[in-house]
């Protein structure tokens, strides 16, 4: 409640004359700190954006920026949680993390969490509030994580081999029994394959009511069965015979370039421009989403309650939601994240991107509940 009443009052004043000296205080306490940022390792383009930052950090602030490379965020919240019940309070070994959704909701749940933090940052005036910045998989931020690229579920296919690609998921299970071996999805609990799940569930239940509020078990096998149906037909005719799948999304494109798979899936509706200007794709490739939209979220940055550089952290993220770095991240030549700023602040390719229609995240519990069951009847 207190960090409740405290965000709401942060928000109703701009940065203050009091706030801008602390500030800078807060920068000169970062000056000598090393940040260790726990965040996905698997897209080079998104490896490349992290190491100019740090090359930023280091000559304008003295702030030594480390990309500790993870496969899934869960690890490092597995880590924090240890460090928590071990009593380390301070002098954390993780000082910054890229999280959404489930994880957020965890960290947040065994206060895991530094903050509120958000409305002390400088950059802060440049965000584009009529986004959903204040929840997080419907779950209220409060101020404890700092909104940084928007996502959506998009596909990729080359318009070379397969002009007219399927629009639904209907579609997409006729193609695979039509082509047997051209269909996959990163195995969950990859983030990719995951979000496949949940965006193949929106549209089998017409998105259910029940998909945005918490797992109830008592139904969760009905409302899910139609997903479980629908897989058991997929599979046999996906690539590899449904016997092995992608382990993420940078694989499938890897495997669409390679001429294996006819389509890639990525959460990053500007990443075909990147991958086509680093040579990764051809120029012939194209993203999109299914008619009924794509599933969407925002992504966030957070400070764990113990790091220890946590000044270093503040500076990063303030850096990081700058209109020259958000326009950076933006750039379709180079990463193509879309940004979480208000148009106006941006430069280049970032101002002009476009998003397609959205489709909102279900509560946070279906992810492990989905993924549990998946692993249970696919996993071996």
């Amino acid at each position: 409640m207190k960090k409740l009443i405290l965000f709401a009052l942060l928000s109703l004043f701009p940065l203050s004359s009091l706030a801008s000296t602390q500030w800078q205080e807060t920068e000169m306490k970062a000056r000598g700190q090393t940040v260790y940022f726990h965040a996905w390792g698997g897209s080079q383009q998104i490896n490349n954006y992290l190491r100019w930052t740090g090359e930023q950090l280091k000559r304008r602030y003295g702030v030594e920026f480390k990309h500790v490379k993870v496969t899934d965020i869960a690890e490092t919240t597995a880590r924090l949680l240890a460090e928590k019940t071990a009593g380390k309070n301070s002098g954390g070994s993780v000082d910054m993390v890229w999280i959404n959704g489930e994880n957020f909701k965890s960290m947040k749940n065994h206060d895991l969490l530094f903050g509120p933090f958000t409305h002390t940052l400088p950059s802060w005036q440049y965000v584009n509030t009529s986004l959903p910045v204040d929840s997080d998989f419907s779950e209220p931020t409060l101020g404890l994580e700092a909104p940084w690229g928007v996502g959506q579920l998009v596909f990729i296919h080359d318009q070379k081999r397969l002009n007219n690609p399927p629009v639904n998921f209907t579609e997409l299970l006729n193609y695979s029994q039509a082509f047997p071996g051209r269909i996959s999805y990163p195995k969950p609990p990859a983030f990719h394959g995951t979000s496949f799940l949940k965006a193949l569930l929106i549209e089998l239940t017409h998105n259910d009511a029940s998909l945005m509020k918490p797992v109830d078990n008592a139904s969760f096998a009905i409302i899910t069965r139609p997903l479980w149906d629908y897989l058991d037909k997929l599979h046999p005719n996906a690539w590899q015979k449904g016997k092995r799948f992608p382990a993420n999304g940078s694989q499938t494109v890897q495997l669409l370039d390679d001429g294996q798979l006819d389509l890639a899936i990525t959460f990053n509706p500007n990443e075909v421009f990147s991958a086509q200007a680093d040579g990764t794709l051809a120029p012939s490739t194209k993203s999109y989403a299914m008619e009924t939209g794509a599933l969407s979220n925002i992504h966030f940055l957070a400070v764990p309650w113990n790091a220890t550089a946590k000044e270093g952290a503040l500076v990063a993220i303030n850096f990081l939601l700058s209109p020259e770095a958000q326009s950076r991240k933006g750039d379709l030549a180079i990463w193509g994240d879309p940004s979480v700023l208000q148009s106006q602040f941006l430069t280049g390719s970032a101002k002009k991107t476009k998003l397609f229609k959205s489709v909102a995240e279900p509560h946070p519990s279906w992810q492990a509940a989905l993924e549990k069951e998946w692993l249970k009847r696919y996993g071996q």
